[in-house]
């Protein structure tokens, strides 16, 4: 028995969705084969509605029709291609509170966080629709005379994507923003806990490209398991797939996607620090790691999970820290005052409280929190934990709200310990230093691909390149030239003056 009746989900109807909904749009149509499921409310783990997924004959019919619309996508100039993604931008801004309110009820984030990932879509959209008329080549020149040299770039066809339950639109909206401008297709896979943000999104693109008499599989979209997403990395219809979630699973998908020698985008497992130095604005500093830490219930790629405080002002950030920690109000994400939501499963729940127990036993000290909070929801205390950072647990993302602090002396020991990790997306140093800036932004400083300073881990910009390095898998989405990965380089030479002579 579904919820869906509740008032409180009335706005769903508005995105189109009901209390069962088809899981597939293939072919410009919406059908499903596949199994039933249920996706659940994480602030209750009452149902919402129920999904039925792809199956493999539903993945095949999709993907052959995405191949047949890939011969008229990659012909309509970039330009136009951009005005379609702008109308996108367009459909989401008309629906943002609905869709944001979507998004907090599936996933479980509180409801600015939900309005905010919608919010980052449409930026993504109008960064895509600047984009679509910079595709830029080069002319190189040429060593030979009489000869010219060009680089050009153009469409690889399709871009498969496959997004996580942490934010389940706007992964989506960095990558088809611009593999669409790019002239690709579109394939998405969303995550099977997040099926309604699926749908609705895809609603939403599927209105554009009909309101513009486009094939719907330009942009073809499946709910389902580990399954069509194992469809999508063996496929070689698809040159370039792009996977967001754990390292464990992201290197399957890159040895598979290899074993055909496609392309792999990767955005995996972020263990990022933020280093407090001795001279910085603690105060600042402490509202910083409150937000990177517990921000998105400790489910973001860029919660901040390890602190590191020189020894000298140990004391002065902890105090205060644990203080707002106990302050945090935790409930239902749509209720406004909430700051910290649930977990997105039971299973979450479970490896939060394992994880517990992992830091317990391995001399880790609880601060504050380390508990759930006893409900019919995924709900745990935030917790700040003091831990060697020679800890094997410190190395793992353990994918909830918690904080392991540690004491350092000298800058240098705070960089060794940043960078002893596997993974390397995020990092941030508080500090009016400019030698430690300097040192911390080059190649003695962070190794990851976000190198912040005075500012949280967290809440990346859409105008820079999104990614990290190592375990993190050095994929790079959103802005900067990410966009080059969603094309093929050709380069491409010429004798100028249609002479007869050849020239080696």
């Amino acid at each position: 028995m579904t919820s869906f009746t509740k008032k409180e989900y009335e706005f769903l109807k508005e995105l189109g969705i009901g209390p069962q909904n088809l899981g597939c749009y293939v072919n410009g149509t919406w059908k499903a084969t596949g199994p039933v499921i249920s996706t659940v409310n994480p602030a209750n783990n009452q149902i919402i509605a129920e999904v039925v997924e792809a199956s493999a004959q539903d993945y095949e019919e999709g993907m052959s029709a995405c191949a047949e619309a890939a011969k008229i996508w990659v012909q309509v100039p970039a330009p136009k291609r951009g005005e379609i993604v702008r109308q996108i931008g367009d459909a989401l801004r008309a629906n943002l509170q609905e869709f944001g309110r979507l998004v907090s009820l599936e996933m479980g984030k509180i409801l600015p966080e939900g309005i905010g990932e919608v919010q980052e879509v449409i930026d993504m959209c109008d960064f895509a629709v600047g984009l679509s008329r910079q595709l830029n080549g080069s002319v190189i020149p040429s060593e030979r005379p009489n000869h010219m040299m060009l680089e050009m770039w153009n469409p690889l066809g399709i871009v498969g994507v496959i997004t996580a339950f942490n934010f389940p639109c706007a992964v989506l909206g960095w990558n088809a923003c611009i593999a669409l401008v790019c002239g690709n297709c579109v394939v998405w896979k969303g995550a099977p806990t997040t099926p309604l943000v699926t749908i609705a999104m895809t609603k939403i693109v599927a209105s554009v490209l009909e309101k513009n008499n486009l094939p719907g599989s330009i942009f073809t979209a499946f709910c389902g398991g580990a399954d069509v997403g194992q469809a999508i990395a063996k496929d070689t219809r698809i040159p370039l797939v792009s996977f967001t979630g754990s390292s464990k699973v992201g290197l399957a998908v890159q040895q598979t996607v290899s074993q055909r020698f496609g392309k792999c985008l990767l955005e995996l497992s972020g263990n990022n620090a933020i280093i407090i130095m001795d001279d910085a604005d603690i105060k600042l500093a402490v509202r910083s790691v409150l937000f990177a830490a517990v921000g998105t219930a400790g489910q973001r790629c860029t919660t901040c999970r390890r602190l590191l405080v020189h020894e000298s002002i140990y004391e002065k950030v902890l105090e205060p820290l644990v203080d707002v920690y106990k302050q945090v109000k935790i409930g239902d994400p749509l209720e406004k005052g909430t700051l910290l939501g649930p977990l997105h499963t039971r299973t979450s729940r479970e490896n939060f409280e394992k994880g517990i127990h992992n830091i317990k036993s391995q001399g880790g000290k609880i601060l504050t929190g380390g508990s759930v909070v006893e409900s019919e929801g995924n709900f745990v205390h935030p917790t700040i934990v003091e831990i060697s950072s020679k800890a094997e647990i410190v190395k793992e993302e353990l994918f909830a709200p918690v904080l392991y602090v540690m004491k350092f002396k000298t800058f240098e020991e705070a960089v060794e310990i940043n960078n002893s990790v596997p993974q390397g997306l995020s990092s941030s140093i508080f500090t009016r230093n400019p030698e430690n800036i300097f040192k911390w932004i080059g190649p003695q400083g962070s190794d990851c691909g976000i190198v912040n300073v005075n500012i949280p881990t967290n809440g990346a910009e859409i105008g820079g390149a999104f990614g990290g390095e190592k375990g993190t898998g050095g994929g790079r989405e959103a802005g900067s030239d990410s966009w080059k990965q969603y094309m093929r380089r050709s380069t491409w030479c010429r004798y100028a003056r249609f002479a007869r002579e050849f020239i080696l």
